[in-house]
């Protein structure tokens, strides 16, 4: 039998647990940077596109890069060659946007 204190004890410890791993899990701007295909167009440093008309991302504010990514992925943004970029933008999360934003903006 479990006395009640144990019992709170564990409920903490398992909701400590749970806060701690999400954080872990947290996305990685870097990683998905490479992994999503981005430098592929865009460079590896984000400041050397690949063609003349990809744009120069690095440095960028995070809420520039944010809201240009929503809007590519939503259809708000169509023009240039965000049609290139809508189709890979299909598999990456709000969360990953927001990684992707923070790593982008700090380079």
């Amino acid at each position: 039998m479990i006395k009640k204190p144990m019992k709170s004890t564990l409920l903490l410890t398992a909701c400590l647990s749970l806060l701690m791993a999400s954080s872990a899990f947290a996305a990685d701007g870097k990683e998905l940077y490479n992994t999503k295909g981005c430098a592929g167009c865009h460079g590896a440093d984000a400041k050397t596109p690949v063609a003349p008309l990809y744009p120069k991302i690095a440095g960028q504010s995070k809420e520039y890069i944010e809201q240009q990514i929503k809007d590519i992925k939503s259809g708000a943004r169509s023009n240039g060659q965000s049609a290139a970029m809508k189709a890979v933008l299909v598999s990456v999360t709000d969360d990953e946007i927001t990684a992707l934003a923070d790593y982008l903006s700090g380079l």
